[in-house]
């Protein structure tokens, strides 16, 4: 998996993030879709991207940030 995919995948998780937040400042549903389960999806994409990255980074010796 190239870095800038690991890179996507963390973008993705802050934009959930955000979103969960937002739906919890608001204090907003759609379903069963609340703000606390959107935050818990979106922190755990973050933590699935960073250990990625971790793992990337203790696998390759190269020092190449995207994959130039």
């Amino acid at each position: 998996m190239k870095n800038k995919h690991i890179l996507i995948i963390f973008l993705l998780g802050t934009i959930i993030t955000i979103f969960g937040s937002l739906l919890k400042i608001l204090h907003l549903e759609i379903g069963v879709v609340t703000g606390n389960v959107v935050l818990t999806v979106g922190i755990l994409v973050e933590l699935l991207a960073v250990i990625l990255f971790i793992f990337k980074l203790l696998k390759d010796n190269k020092n190449e940030f995207l994959n130039q």
